[in-house]
This record gives structure tokens, sequence and C-alpha cells, in this order.
């Protein structure tokens, strides 16, 4: 685990809050020069800390209001055949998130989708690539909280 300063600390809650700020508002919330502030938000970046910068978007507003839990098992959890499923599930589009689990399931995916029949056709989809035994959805009913901040501030320093 990476250990941060207070300066470090302090660039990425800034840009986790806002990631559009220039260089400028940015040295200037943290209390560092324009060029100090830049050679560790460079560094910060060459670490992999920062790994993208990117919009965040209403997916109700761009016309895909359900989100669907997939639990997929694979008949097989040997190395090739975790990999060639990993590989194929990266390029479903509707597919938000993937993660190997631990327990009684493989994988658990989230999906975006229009609607029922839209989850439909990606069910298809999933249930088609390679290894799959099983899969068990569950649709979200309502996001009760969704962060995308990180709690670094907490405990880092």
């Amino acid at each position: 685990m990476a250990k941060f300063d207070k300066i470090d600390i302090a660039i990425l809650d800034e840009l986790q809050r806002d990631g559009r700020l220039s260089n400028v508002e940015l040295a200037e919330r943290v209390g560092l020069s324009e060029s100090a502030c830049l050679r560790r938000v460079k560094g910060l970046d060459a670490k992999g800390v920062i790994t993208h910068y990117a919009a965040h978007l209403d997916a109700t507003g761009v016309g895909l209001p359900g989100t669907v839990f997939v639990r997929v098992s694979l008949s097989s959890q040997r190395e090739e055949q975790l990999l060639t499923f990993e590989d194929a599930v990266a390029h479903v589009p509707e597919v938000m998130e993937c993660y190997l689990m631990s327990g009684d399931v493989d994988y658990i995916i989230r999906v975006v989708v229009k609607d029922a029949p839209d989850y439909e056709r990606v069910h298809h989809i999933l249930t088609s690539l390679p290894g799959v035994d099983r899969v068990h959805s569950s649709f979200a009913l309502r996001t009760i909280l969704r962060r995308s901040r990180l709690p670094i501030s907490k405990g880092q320093s």
C-alpha cells in the first residue's frame, strides 16, 4: 500500500471531487505553487495511483435506468477457463463491473440495461460466454448509495 503525505492526500481528494480542476485551481486549493503541484500530479500518475480521468454520467439520463447484478458460475475454475471468460466478458458493453469472487459463485457482474426485455438480450449474451455454467440475476430496485470517491483521507498519512 502506498503511503501519501498530507499534500498528496489533498491533491487526490480534490481530484476525486472534481477531475476537471485546472492545475492553477488545484495548486491554490492544496497550497502549492503551480509547478510543484504539477510535479506531484505527474508523480501520482506515473505511480499508477491516478488511473484515468472521466465524466460520470447519469444512467437514467442516457436511457439505461436498469441495474442488474449477475452471479456467474463457470463449468471449471482452471486458470485458462477464467482468463477466457474474463476476456470475453470485457467485450460486453453493458457490463460495467466484473469481480472474481470467493464463495459459491465465480463472478459478480454489474450490468446496465434499458428494461427487462433489454436484459433478456444481455442475458443471452452472458449465458453464451465461454465456460458459463449458471447465471443468477437480481434487478436492483433502487440505488441507495453509490460512491466514486475513495476514502483516502482516513488513515493514509
